[in-house]
């Protein structure tokens, strides 16, 4: 993985991180339409351009939700500040990230693309894993106030309540086909 950040980007937690958001996501490479349309009401609610609703994986970064980087699904973890914002269970806030020295070397920063502000929260888990991020990203410089942050973070959860919801109805399914399997071989 090529990590422009200039320090670690893996948390010592990686295996069980890695583990818990296979449990809760299947990483396909596709954007999800539900999680695009939150992404769409975040990108709105903050006046950016950008706001996605992102996986954290080994090598890459996903992106479920997308509002402003359509066609744009994955990215490598080493180039992605959503692989900075789960090492932290608090708020990653870049309001000018031309004065972040971890961020010049990005390509993201540094070259065409311009990204200038960044703000993201991790989505986590109830065993304290941060598996992917909110986030909204602005070409220009701005600032963050508190009570976005909050709001911000309220959108993390609700994602996460979202992919609990999701993971419990597909284990059900499974039970209930294994069910419906077994009474099957049972009845011959």
């Amino acid at each position: 993985m090529n990590n422009t950040f200039g320090k670690p980007i893996v948390p010592q937690n990686d295996e069980e991180r890695l583990e818990e958001l296979a449990y809760y996501v299947e990483l396909n490479g596709l954007p999800d339409k539900y999680f695009t349309t939150i992404a769409k009401i975040i990108a709105e609610t903050f006046d950016t351009p950008i706001a996605l609703i992102s996986m954290v994986a080994k090598e890459h970064v996903e992106f479920k939700g997308n509002a402003g980087m359509e066609g744009v699904n994955v990215v490598d973890r080493g180039m992605s500040l959503c692989s900075l914002a789960v090492l932290d269970p608090d708020p990653t806030i870049f309001e000018d990230a031309l004065k972040e020295p971890c961020l010049l070397n990005n390509p993201l920063i540094a070259g065409e693309f311009g990204l200038r502000f960044y703000a993201g929260v991790p989505i986590t888990t109830s065993k304290g894993n941060h598996i992917g991020t909110v986030c909204i990203v602005d070409k220009e410089p701005r600032s963050f106030s508190d009570k976005e942050t909050d709001l911000l973070k309220q959108f993390a959860e609700t994602i996460m309540k979202e992919l609990k919801l999701r993971a419990a109805q597909k284990n059900e399914f499974l039970e209930n086909a294994k069910k419906d399997e077994f009474n099957v071989f049972n009845k011959e």
